[in-house]
């Protein structure tokens, strides 16, 4: 995975377990994309200073995955969806035994392509 896309992650799950000053500083660097010069403009300290912080917090939010692994059982959690999603979408009417079992399974995909789609939109 990209480190962007990593630290995104990582913070979507542990970021509010940041201060608030690394969680200022995370959103400008990698939301904003503004250099660390920019930061240390706005708060009003070096430059060195916006670079630590930043990579103290990666070393923070590295060690809260590290000991927690939410990001990880995401990941897995995330394939078994799609996995089940795949498997729901080949079963056919005629492979039920009842009509009633049909809409069953239906409204079981309904709910399984709702979860799906909101896992994707993290």
């Amino acid at each position: 995975m990209e480190k962007l896309a990593k630290m995104a992650l990582l913070a979507d799950f542990y970021g509010p377990l940041l201060t608030e000053k690394q969680r200022n500083v995370w959103d400008l660097h990698y939301q904003q994309d503004l250099s660390l010069a920019e930061i240390a403009e706005v708060e009003h300290i070096s430059r060195q200073a916006i670079h630590d912080l930043i990579k103290r917090t990666e070393r923070i939010l590295a060690e809260y995955e590290q000991k927690l692994g939410l990001v990880q059982r995401f990941w897995a959690e995330r394939e078994k969806l799609m996995e089940i999603k795949t498997l729901s979408q080949q079963l056919r009417e005629q492979d039920f035994t009842s009509q009633s079992a049909w809409v069953r399974h239906q409204q079981l995909r309904a709910m399984i392509d709702e979860v799906y789609v909101n896992i994707l939109d993290i």
